[in-house]
């Protein structure tokens, strides 16, 4: 049998989103059934420190060789490195995607790729002149039970989809619980993600031909939360007109999606089909992330952007049995499911890939682009220095 291949990661900001991510890569491949693909820790950066990257080494378990470095600019140097994750806020990731696409590092960047569909653009177009891996890290979209559902909706099992719901809501006082520096909320950090666009966009978008791919027309409407600015509550109507199907993203932070934190108030995701309709019910909300999505009884749960479990509910007029099923697709390990991605990303590094077929880079410009319209007729628009397309080399790499 021959070795497994093996991906050398930097990782660039030391945040509880890079924790997570840092201690999956290390979780044993075989765990998950993976043999093909292995990773290491090299190397972390963290802004403010060397110590405080050193302790995240310490913290995520690496091995004692990998390298702590206080500055962005040396982690892209480092020629140990194969590929960099990077966990800042949005506000930061084109300045620090730019960095490491010009030091020649291959980048998994989290979610919402930048603030904008221009400085999308421009990181696409910098990957593809350096022939580097590029990918937004999407890490709902590699999760075994999201591809079990990719793959009924393609087959036809739930029939045609005409309509999908999904809800990213909190609930609660924002006023308390986010104040006017969490990144929420804060317009100089760019809010918190893409999470009610990502189930919409993964079934209405992304099974579509490519070659025949069409952008949704886009309808918001936007309230803001005084004390900042950002939007407080958003609700988005996506039209994919050749396919003759809805979009409907809900997002807010003073309404919530299950507003119990038991699951009783239903689904947080619905996929209709004409034969049958696959859901997920809505649990409790982690003040950092979205609401859950569950189909068995609380208190077992599992998030939106992380699920575990899903339901099929088949039409009263449908050939598929009456009964309504119930999947679960469990996360090995004792892992969060960020290794999944990971081990995508190693694959085509491996294969000489630049883009993941799972993820691709024209449907992150799809997304910014559809972003870009819901700000535009919500009145948002982020500080200048955050929206421009201008890198700034090693400065402001925060």
């Amino acid at each position: 049998m021959a070795s497994p291949y093996t991906v050398r990661w930097g990782i660039l900001a030391t945040g509880m989103i890079a924790t997570t991510f840092a201690k999956d890569l290390l979780i044993d491949p075989s765990t998950r059934s993976v043999t093909d693909v292995r990773h290491e820790v090299v190397a972390a950066a963290s802004s403010t420190s060397a110590k405080r990257a050193r302790d995240f080494l310490q913290e995520v378990e690496a091995p004692t060789t990998a390298v702590a470095y206080g500055s962005y600019d040396e982690l892209a140097a480092d020629r140990n490195v194969d590929i960099i994750y990077i966990s800042t806020p949005h506000s930061h990731h084109f300045q620090n995607a730019m960095l490491c696409l010009n030091a020649g590092k291959h980048v998994l960047c989290e979610k919402p790729l930048t603030v904008n569909a221009a400085q999308t653009r421009v990181l696409i177009a910098t990957a593809k002149k350096k022939a580097l891996f590029l990918m937004e890290a999407v890490w709902t979209r590699f999760f075994p039970l999201s591809v079990q559902i990719r793959d009924m909706v393609s087959r036809g099992d739930i029939g045609k989809v005409h309509r999908v719901f999904a809800d990213f809501s909190f609930g609660g006082d924002p006023e308390q619980r986010w104040g006017t520096e969490h990144r929420a909320v804060n317009m100089d950090l760019a809010g918190v993600g893409i999470y009610s666009l990502t189930w919409v966009f993964q079934i209405l978008y992304h099974l579509q031909p490519r070659e025949s791919r069409r952008a949704p027309r886009v309808l918001a409407a936007m309230a803001k939360y005084d004390k900042t600015g950002a939007d407080d509550l958003t609700s988005v109507i996506l039209d994919f007109e050749s396919s003759h199907a809805h979009g409907i993203a809900t997002t807010g932070l003073r309404v919530a999606g299950d507003p119990d934190d038991r699951g009783t108030a239903g689904p947080a995701v619905r996929i209709q089909g004409t034969t049958a309709e696959i859901q997920g019910k809505s649990s409790s909300c982690h003040p950092s992330f979205s609401p859950a999505l569950s189909v068995t009884p609380p208190p077992v749960s599992a998030p939106a952007f992380g699920p575990t479990h899903y339901r099929i509910i088949p039409t009263s007029t449908s050939s598929l049995p009456a009964r309504t099923q119930e999947i679960d697709c469990p996360k090995p390990g004792n892992g969060h499911g960020m290794f999944w991605e990971a081990d995508a990303c190693a694959r085509c590094l491996r294969d000489g890939k630049t883009e993941s077929e799972i993820m691709t880079l024209e449907e992150s410009e799809t997304i910014m682009e559809v972003m870009d319209q819901v700000r535009e007729q919500g009145g948002l628009r982020y500080p200048e220095w955050i929206e421009s397309t201008g890198y700034n080399g090693s400065k402001d790499q925060r």
